[in-house]
Parts: structure tokens; C-alpha cells; sequence
């Protein structure tokens, strides 16, 4: 059976609009750099058993057939793009239709698996051709992080609709196990499992009657509704004003708007005094020059005893460490100005900067490779509802590989997700 990705020919994708999409629509011409990436595809190729498919079926090197496929509609501009800018490069040659694969999460977890081993140890000084600094404009500081916010969460609350679930949770689910451990996940449980996972964090937080409440990045305001009916008081801070509106009505038509205010606010001027800080999957919006003013802020406004409970993508500490200041396709065109951390970086931050220490810590990684997949098919299924937004096809296959690359990396271990507990020593339990 030939699959749609399959039956792509080179001409059935639209052009890119160079107003909008200005480095999609333009293709380089760099042919010696050229040459240098399709010989280092040739040797991933042999290495990660890969079936890279030229036009006209013939392949850049033989592999078995049910091999993960990557086809090239066109290797010139694929290769030249490579070149230019390696997996920047990549990810603009997808978007512009260039190359495609019927099984596109099986081809990103093979190319996931050990990246670092993807180029030579010899010719690692490649990366020096291509590798870029993230522009200062992207740099999250209280003037930025609103720009930054603004270009992901503000696109539309309609396009996040169509492919989250009712609670709109855009964070991992926690889903019920089976045999082995492994998550058991499907559309119709995902919904309990956003809340298995909220309820997760109140109850590591001790959230319940009367505690006041801080949550740094409201999102769309599940949590902060979840908490409230726990008899919870809550402050919820966002950039976000279109989360901040659907986030304040959904509020209200759960009846808890005498119980949760939502700010639009940075989290640096956090004000008061809580109980419990709150903040799912925040940390990595903020960067890596900013941990300490994050951490500092949730040390300031904890009340004596609280305790504060985050839920993080992690990845390991030396990966973190390569990869800090690179400026990569998920920055440019996803979450600019953002850094996911390690658990050590956390740690550190915290010991550095706060009287705060990570008192305990929670991984389940698997669980938002699933979720990942859910949205991944949610969202292709609804492409033309997408389309009917406003949204053109560069931007849709943007963000089919956004999710599927997200759920390669959770797949192959490259990337994790934590809930932490931090605290203060003297009130460690």
C-alpha cells in the first residue's frame, strides 16, 4: 500500500510565501558545503540503517525495505539547505516539502537515537560551518518574553482546540500503566490522564482547602480551575492574552472566579505571599540566563514552610550543556528564546540562587511520548480544519514535525519529563 508521504511527488507542495516564511522559501547554493552533507548522509545512512529514497525510487544506499524511510523529492535544495545551516536546514527542507517520510516519528527516533555520534568525531569542526548563536532579540527578558509568549501560545486558541482535549492541558498526560510499566493511552482516556497528572502536582504541592496558591504559566486554566475546587485560593500568571481571556472564561463557567485570579503577568513581578508555587512546563520557556531570577522569584514568594511543585522536560546534563546557545530549528520557528534544563541544572540553580532544594523528583518520560502522538494524529487528521483557520501548508508541516520530532525524543530517552518537589531544607519531609 502506498502511503499519502509516500505518493508525494516534488510539485504538490505550495510555494513558500517569502513575506512569511523568508529562509523556507529561499534555497542556497553552497555546493561544496552541499557535498559534505550528502557524504554525511551517506554515512548515516550506512550507519543508522536508514532508506534514504532518491527520485525515481533509486537508493543513496542500499538498506532493507522496511527500514525507516527518509525520500528526497529534491536532494539538491535538501543537501545545499544542510549545508547551510545542518538541522535548521532540515527542518526548512521539510517545510518546504523537500523531502518527507511515511513513517516520519520511526525516521526521527533512528536519527535521535546517540545524535552525537550522527557527525564524526574527526569532523565535529563541521558544526563550526553552520551552527548559529540565538539572535539577542530572542533572549527572554522581561521586554522579549511577551514577544516570545505572543508567537507560539497567541497563534490561536481554535488551532489548539482542534487537536488538545477538552481540559486543553498542553503539557505531558500521566496515563494509566499496563503490563511492564508502559502507559496505556488513547484519545478517549486522555482527558483523566491531564487530570491524573494535575492531581498529581496539587497533592505534591499539598493543595487543598485554604492554601493559597501561585501558578507561574496558566495555560488555558485547568489547573488553576482544578485547584480552586480543592478549595484552594489561586493567583495564575500568564503572557499570553489569548490564553489569559479563554483561561478567564473557562474560569467563570466553572463557577471558581471568586476563587482564581488570572494576571497577565511575568513572573518576575510575582507579588504576595503563597503557600504552594505551581508551574507546569515553564521552565523551558524561560532560558538558561534566567533560571536564577525563576527560581529566586518562586523563593521570594514562598510563604515559610510552602512548597513548590513543577512539572519539567529535562534532558541530560551533559546534552544540555552541548547544546546550550545553539540555536536550533525549534527555537527559531517554535519556542524562541527558550532552553530545556537538566534535573543537575535545576539542582544547582536552585542551591545557587534560593534557600530552595529539590526535595523530590518524579520522571515519566513515556507518558508524553504518547501524548505527543495523540496530538501528532489529532492534528493531521483535522489538517483541512487547520487550513480553514488561516494556517498554509509550510506552517502545518511545521508543526507535524514539531510534535513528531518532540515525541522522537521522548521515544529514544533524549528527552524526559519530571514533576519536582522543592523546598526549603528545614521543612524537607
Amino acid at each position: 500500500m502506498t502511503t499519502h508521504a509516500e505518493a508525494l511527488a516534488p510539485d504538490a507542495f505550495a510555494t513558500a510565501d517569502p513575506q512569511h516564511w523568508p529562509d523556507v522559501a529561499r534555497v542556497p547554493r553552497t555546493p561544496l558545503k552541499a557535498a559534505v552533507a550528502r557524504g554525511l548522509l551517506r554515512r548515516i545512512a550506512r550507519r543508522r540503517g536508514l532508506r534514504v529514497v532518491l527520485p525515481g525510487g533509486r537508493l543513496l544506499e542500499p538498506a532493507p525495505a522496511e527500514a525507516p524511510a527518509l525520500r528526497l523529492h529534491r536532494p539538491d535544495a535538501f543537501f545545499h539547505r544542510i549545508g547551510e545551516s545542518g538541522l535548521i536546514g532540515f527542518g526548512e527542507s521539510y517545510q518546504a516539502g523537500e523531502w518527507d517520510s511515511p513513517d516520519l516519528v520511526a525516521l526521527l527516533t533512528a536519527l535521535a537515537t546517540a545524535p552525537e555520534t550522527l557527525v564524526p568525531t574527526g569532523a565535529q569542526w563541521l558544526r563550526r560551518l553552520y551552527v548559529q548563536r540565538p539572535p539577542a532579540g530572542e533572549l527572554s527578558t522581561p521586554d522579549n518574553a511577551r514577544t516570545n509568549i505572543h508567537r507560539h501560545y497567541d497563534l490561536s486558541n481554535e488551532l489548539f482546540g482542534l487537536f488538545l482535549d477538552p481540559t486543553l492541558s498542553y503539557s505531558s498526560a500521566v496515563f494509566p500503566t499496563g503490563r511492564g510499566g508502559a502507559p496505556v493511552a488513547s484519545w478517549e482516556n486522555l482527558a483523566d490522564a491531564q487530570h491524573r497528572k494535575i492531581d498529581r502536582l496539587l497533592d505534591l504541592g499539598r493543595v487543598g482547602a485554604g492554601t493559597r496558591v501561585l501558578e507561574i504559566g496558566t495555560g488555558w486554566g485547568e489547573l488553576a480551575i482544578r485547584a480552586a475546587a480543592r478549595g484552594a485560593r489561586v493567583v495564575s500568571l500568564t503572557l499570553s492574552e489569548e490564553q489569559l481571556a479563554l483561561a478567564r472564561r473557562r474560569v467563570a463557567e466553572a463557577g471558581a472566579a471568586d476563587r482564581v485570579e488570572v494576571r497577565l503577568c511575568d513572573y518576575r513581578a510575582a507579588e504576595g505571599e503563597f503557600d504552594a508555587v505551581v508551574s507546569v512546563e515553564m521552565i523551558e520557556a524561560v532560558g538558561r540566563p534566567f533560571w536564577p531570577a525563576y527560581f529566586a522569584t518562586i523563593d521570594r514568594v514562598l510563604a515559610p514552610g510552602g512548597r513548590a511543585a513543577l512539572q519539567a522536560i529535562t534532558m541530560p546534563h551533559e546534552r544540555m550543556l552541548a547544546s546550550s546557545g545553539t540555536y536550533t530549528w525549534i527555537l527559531k520557528y517554535i519556542f524562541p528564546g527558550g532552553q530545556i534544563p537538566s534535573t543537575e541544572a535545576i539542582r544547582q540553580a536552585a542551591a545557587r540562587h534560593t534557600g530552595l532544594r529539590v526535595a523530590a523528583c518524579d520522571s515519566f518520560g513515556p507518558h508524553y511520548a504518547e501524548t505527543l502522538r495523540l496530538w501528532r494524529e489529532r492534528f493531521t487528521e483535522r489538517a483541512d480544519e487547520v487550513a480553514a483557520l488561516g494556517f498554509d501548508q509550510v506552517f502545518r508541516r511545521m508543526w507535524e514535525l514539531y510534535l513528531a520530532y518532540s515525541e522522537a525524543g521522548f521515544r529514544t530517552g533524549y528527552l524526559d519529563v519530571q514533576q519536582l518537589l522543592l523546598t526549603r531544607p528545614e521543612s524537607t519531609r
